[in-house]
């Protein structure tokens, strides 16, 4: 029987792409195995890569931020990426390092069960849903081979783009709307 430890251990010692070669820690994702909400990135940054946890810089500060505006603690949703290793120079992730990681993204999936999917930026979007455009579809509801999707901009693009902001504040109240937490 699979698990999210287990997964997590297989990510670690996974040598299917180039990335593997290059990062300091992988980044298998972390979150309860009942979370009602996944949040799925683009890739591992810079300390993400340092410390094995997704969303722990500047990017997760704001996402954390996100979360508690609409009454969810992030220990309640299980957080990670399309790829588990920081591609160099923060680059996005080639097809063959998608492909690679994949499956355990699958997999997660699959054990988790979770009621609404939200992919953040056109990556995650692309690789979960096979739609390219984050700015036409964030904030819209997509169903997809019966999961539920929430896509919405990666909180780093609020970083450079301050205007995002108010825009990803209102995304989060779709979400909250889809799980009624509050």
């Amino acid at each position: 029987m699979d698990s999210l430890n287990q997964i997590a251990e297989q990510v670690a010692r996974c040598s299917l792409c180039p990335l593997s070669k290059t990062r300091t820690k992988a980044v298998p994702g972390e979150g309860p195995e009942d979370a009602k909400v996944m949040i799925v990135g683009e890739a591992p940054g810079y300390s993400e890569d340092l410390q094995g946890k997704p969303f722990v810089g500047l990017a997760g500060k704001f996402l954390n931020e996100l979360l508690e505006s609409i009454c969810v603690r992030r220990e309640e949703v299980f957080i990670t990426n399309v790829v588990k290793c920081r591609p160099p120079n923060n680059r996005p992730p080639r097809v063959g390092e998608i492909k690679a990681c994949m499956p355990y993204l699958e997999r997660q999936i699959k054990l988790i069960k979770p009621n609404v999917i939200c992919p953040l930026g056109n990556s995650a979007l692309n690789s979960l849903v096979g739609r390219k455009s984050i700015g036409e579809e964030h904030g819209k509801v997509i169903e997809n081979e019966g999961i539920l999707y929430l896509p919405l901009y990666h909180p780093a693009a609020a970083l450079y783009d301050n205007s995002l902001r108010k825009v990803l504040y209102e995304d989060f109240k779709a979400l909250k709307n889809l799980i009624s937490t509050c």
